[in-house]
């Protein structure tokens, strides 16, 4: 990566941001439903494929963070005052932190409970601890109380976007917007 700054997101960047936030936003509402859901197949099912899509959205995250390192990101939009600056830059580590953390906390909540867990149904994901009643339940409460944190950090990320959109009408949104969206 060369020491100046790439004026644009590359464009696999733009792409693994939407569909990262494609990911997200489908997890979080089966995550809730799935939690609410009396135990039987149904149930079976969404829990599958919430572990599955947030294995997808842990290899996504490694998977960006090698295309940012690799393309760099453009500097902030000059036109952010400071405090949104300061707002900004916490609210998206805020996010990458729980696009790692809450999988990996899943992972772990999930193997304490001791459940078999596989990835779309085309193969199991290795246990990475062994049955815990009392591991189980500490992850279970780090994972949902990331989810929240992840929830608002989400509607704090949509929030800045559609008002630098439609109130302030500037670019900071079609910076992200992939080539021909724009």
């Amino acid at each position: 990566m060369s020491q100046s700054r790439p004026e644009h997101y590359a464009p696999a960047a733009k792409w693994l941001h939407w569909i990262m936030a494609l990911c997200v936003l489908a997890v979080i509402p089966v995550g809730i439903v799935m939690h609410n859901l009396k135990p039987g197949p149904l149930q079976n099912q969404l829990y599958d494929l919430h572990r599955s899509t947030g294995f997808l959205i842990l290899f996504l995250a490694i998977l960006r963070i090698v295309v940012r390192v690799q393309h760099g990101a453009p500097t902030p939009y000059a036109g952010l005052t400071r405090l949104e600056r300061i707002a900004s830059t916490a609210v998206h580590h805020t996010l990458y932190l729980c696009l790692f953390a809450l999988p990996l906390i899943g992972w772990i909540m999930t193997s304490a409970f001791g459940a078999r867990m596989t990835f779309f149904w085309l193969f199991d994901m290795p246990a990475i601890t062994p049955k815990n009643e009392a591991l189980f339940k500490v992850f279970q409460r780090l994972h949902f109380f990331g989810a929240i944190v992840m929830t608002l950090a989400i509607m704090m990320h949509i929030a800045g976007a559609l008002m630098h959109t439609f109130v302030r009408r500037d670019v900071v949104l079609w910076r992200m917007l992939p080539r021909n969206w724009s």
